[in-house]
């Protein structure tokens, strides 16, 4: 049974294959090389690698498309920063903040285009079903994202409205690197099925997860300063779920987040969170997605050991602390 680490070694070695560096010209390909060394956990490839594996498939016939997954994560990435006005990413300058914005957008597109041509190397017998399943994502990934920039409009979003949102905008893309790896490796529609709602799940678990790190994590763990989502308006699960429990402190909250941005903000906003308790509902609620996760895997098909991956996975994704 592989590590984690031991499938993102592989895919740091792969994406080191892709010849990046050095590509001409060198404004269109070196933020390409930049934003896709910048390290990070590799989730979706090693997810797509280790679905793969489990159900039969080799690494070898997995890689290109665990690369073309990675490539359109990074690919959002780039966009998103740029719609988000968002200075650091793992710790390092943004490729807008590197460059410029223009660059970053045409660098974004071009990413787009070599993950479409990494996902076409899929053996033939696979292809289509996995092109679907791609194009798929991809338009939900959109939907997700234009829903995000509507809620931060919205004085107000639901948490059913703020979790369907997540689960486009990232549940998507890790439920199809789950079903692209059971596609591969040959597994049935209806295991493939339930690999996918095991990633779905589990973007879930990692944004909610992602949502508490931003508040009560550590820049050093975060890889971004901490607070930027209380800055930027973003409607996260603490702000859905402690706008809609109502009263005076929700109240309270309504009235904190429109303080100008900066560190009074952020003070005043996770004071209320404590006072509400949101920390802990947070939690909760990252303990009920990542079982549900693993409830979808456990129905796969896979064997216990099989499973235990999938498990492991889980618990390192959802128990990031500062």
């Amino acid at each position: 049974m592989k590590r984690l680490s031991e499938y993102a070694a592989e895919v740091a070695s792969a994406i080191k294959g892709l010849d990046l560096e050095g590509r001409e010209p060198s404004r269109l390909y070196s933020p390409i090389e930049y934003a896709m060394n910048a390290g990070g956990k590799r989730l979706r490839p090693c997810l797509t690698l280790m679905t793969a594996e489990a159900f039969g498939a080799s690494i070898s016939e997995a890689m290109s498309a665990a690369l073309g997954l990675e490539m359109f994560h990074n690919f959002t990435l780039l966009h998103d920063d740029v719609m988000d006005k968002s200075d650091m990413r793992r710790g390092r300058p943004t490729v807008h903040v590197k460059w410029d914005e223009n660059t970053a957008i045409l660098s974004g597109d071009t990413m787009l285009t070599l993950a479409e041509g990494l996902m076409m190397r899929v053996a033939d017998d696979k292809l289509r079903r996995v092109m679907e399943i791609f194009n798929r994502m991809s338009l939900e990934v959109y939907e997700g994202q234009a829903y995000d920039m509507a809620y931060e409009e919205r004085e107000s979003v639901s948490v059913d409205e703020y979790i369907e949102m997540v689960r486009l905008k990232t549940g998507a893309l890790l439920g199809a690197c789950a079903e692209i790896g059971a596609v591969i490796g040959g597994a049935s529609d209806a295991s493939a099925a339930c690999m996918r709602e095991y990633g779905e799940m589990l973007g879930i678990a990692f944004q909610i997860e992602d949502d508490w790190l931003d508040t009560y994590g550590t820049a050093e763990i975060f890889g971004k300063p901490i607070g930027g989502d209380i800055n930027n308006g973003k409607k996260t699960y603490l702000l859905t779920y402690g706008l809609g429990v109502g009263g005076a402190d929700s109240e309270a909250l309504r009235t904190a987040v429109k303080l100008p941005a900066g560190d009074l903000r952020v003070r005043t906003v996770t004071r209320i969170y404590d006072k509400m308790g949101l920390s802990q509902q947070c939690r909760d609620a990252i303990a009920r997605y990542s079982s549900k996760a693993l409830e979808a895997v456990k129905r796969s098909g896979l064997s216990e050991a099989a499973v235990e991956p999938f498990k492991a996975m889980l618990d390192k994704l959802t128990g990031r602390r500062s």
